[in-house]
């Protein structure tokens, strides 16, 4: 049977129930609340602690998503832990709910494609979690313009809103993983379990086991080790396998947007640093370059899982 029309035909319709839905929903509502009020006491610790040096820091906004005052981590690592989350939460159940209520064949026997539905729940809950950040993200920067008494540059803004850009790219990689695990399996629970169980494999878990596997491919050398530094071959491999996990692409991705002086993200050798000025900033655009890779990533995982998902999901079998 030929189609006919477009196969997004429907996007829109889809795109905005599930949007209503999603932000009207009590799962939501208790998802934001989670994240505003642990993001808003690192936030509290992070203006406590900037307080004192107002007159010295020149990039003093951006200084309020990486300080980490004890107890608390940095407002970034706390996003950083809490987005997949916020992901998880909205996609587990995205398609197998509708099998369980038995309304997917009712959805598909209306002039809407497989293809308009998934796109369309997909950038629904995508543009869910976008809203939540840039919200949380004007947050940040009125509070600080309120207790700080400082407005920030014009490359402070810049280098905000490319947080706010990565911080989304991020969020899609576990709502596409999401989306998928619903698709795999039919009971939302088991999705749900699984994909945290993927999430803390990767974020906990597998931090602590690629330095061991990295020293199974390339032993370390006992001269380096004996002068306290690690070998150059262990220490590459070792950050290539933490870059699997997409919250170290995240985390790195932070480091070189909201840190300025950040010249590098793996090892630093002398020919990269000849002739720079140590602690001086880099001109945005430079910062940008360097977290191209690691938001690049994210990017292409994103497309991964959700071509992965759309594949399983026009071939299953949709019955009444």
């Amino acid at each position: 049977m030929r189609r006919e029309g477009s196969a997004f035909q429907g996007v829109g319709a889809v795109f905005v129930k599930e949007l209503s839905d999603n932000i009207s929903s009590v799962r939501m509502l208790m998802l934001e609340l989670l994240i505003v009020l642990t993001a808003m006491a690192a936030l509290y610790e992070a203006i406590a602690a900037l307080r004192q040096n107002t007159a010295e820091d020149p990039f003093l906004l951006l200084r309020l998503f990486t300080v980490s005052q004890a107890p608390l981590p940095s407002f970034v690592s706390i996003l950083g832990f809490l987005i997949p989350l916020m992901a998880i939460g909205l996609g587990f159940d995205l398609i197998n709910s509708e099998h369980n209520r038995r309304t997917l064949s009712r959805i598909l026997a209306q002039p809407i494609y497989r293809d308009a539905l998934l796109l369309g729940k997909y950038l629904a809950g995508l543009a869910t979690i976008a809203i939540s950040l840039t919200a949380l993200w004007l947050l940040v920067i009125g509070l600080g313009l309120i207790f700080l008494g400082v407005p920030p540059g014009g490359e402070e803004i810049a280098r905000s809103l490319a947080f706010l850009v990565i911080a989304i790219f991020y969020a899609g990689v576990w709502l596409s993983l999401a989306m998928l695990l619903s698709i795999v399996f039919r009971s939302p629970a088991t999705a749900a379990l699984v994909a945290l169980g993927i999430w803390l494999f990767l974020t906990v878990l597998w931090p602590m086991l690629a330095p061991a596997i990295a020293q199974a491919i390339v032993p370390p050398d006992p001269r380096f080790a004996a002068l306290g530094l690690d070998t150059p071959g262990t220490a590459i491999w070792t950050q290539l396998l933490q870059r699997f996990s997409p919250n170290d692409l995240f985390g790195e991705a932070m480091l070189a947007v909201l840190s300025p002086t950040t010249r590098t993200l793996g090892p630093v050798f002398l020919d990269q640093i000849r002739g720079a000025v140590m602690g001086a900033p880099l001109p945005f655009g430079q910062s940008v370059m360097i977290a191209w890779p690691q938001t690049v990533g994210l990017i292409a995982c994103t497309i991964v899982l959700f071509v992965a998902g759309y594949v399983l999901f026009q071939r299953q079998e949709v019955r009444a």
